[in-house]
């Protein structure tokens, strides 16, 4: 038999994971054997994995591989995430390039599109991670709009509600003019801008009784 003298990656890895999932070596029923999981955090349907979800997937799958040959009961659940914000602005973008505007379509209509997003770029991060090696039990594979996932957090919502910790209040916000909802501080780019300070003095109410007027200066980049 002969070998090749550099590594052929074609030649093994497609034949051997096929044998893995075939075997289903990876699936993780609950036993009597001590429970090792990882839930993976799930990939953004935003596109295509990135180096940061190879060096993240790696890590775990060595993890979950090490478990295993530990003799414990190892389970590594996959998943991809729907990644609200980040996914709306991927969605649109493709149907401006079809010539749509998403203020011309329905909720219903919309999201329809958006599972369509999902469904191309869900399955192509999925078959990229097989093609990694990972060693997930693919048949709990979920999607965080799943059905199920869905109503698991509005009950959770509720039941926070009812427990007065969830409540409506004023706050400020950063303001997406685009997107038209607001973001949080991590989703916010800051960037450092020279802008003018304007200095705007008020007189105080019943201060022009006395001699000499009281003023109140405030400054602001907004006047």
């Amino acid at each position: 038999m002969s070998i090749s003298k550099t590594y052929q990656p074609k030649e093994a890895e497609d034949k051997w994971y096929s044998y893995w999932l075939q075997h289903k070596f990876f699936r993780s029923v609950p036993d009597e054997r001590e429970p090792y999981t990882i839930v993976m955090p799930p990939p953004n349907v935003t596109g295509v994995l990135h180096m940061g979800h190879m060096l993240n997937n790696t890590i775990q799958d060595v993890l979950i591989r090490r478990a295993r040959m530990q003799g414990k009961n190892a389970c590594w659940v996959p998943g991809t995430d729907h990644a609200s914000i980040a996914t709306e602005a991927k969605v649109v973008a493709m149907l401006k390039e079809r010539g749509i505007a998403k203020k011309d379509l329905s909720r219903e209509a919309f999201l329809s599109y958006a599972w369509e997003w999902k469904e191309k770029y869900g399955g192509i991060i999925l078959d990229q991670l097989k093609k990694l090696g990972a060693s997930c039990d693919w048949d709990r594979t979920r999607f965080t709009m799943d059905e199920e996932l869905s109503d698991a957090v509005i009950e959770t919502f509720i039941h926070l509600y009812k427990k007065d910790s969830i409540y409506r209040g004023v706050r400020i916000v950063n303001w997406d003019p685009q997107g038209k909802t607001a973001v949080s501080d991590e989703e916010v780019i800051r960037k450092e801008v020279n802008q003018k300070l304007y200095y705007i003095k008020y007189e105080v109410a019943g201060s022009g009784e006395q001699s000499s007027p009281t003023y109140l200066t405030v400054a602001t980049t907004r006047p």
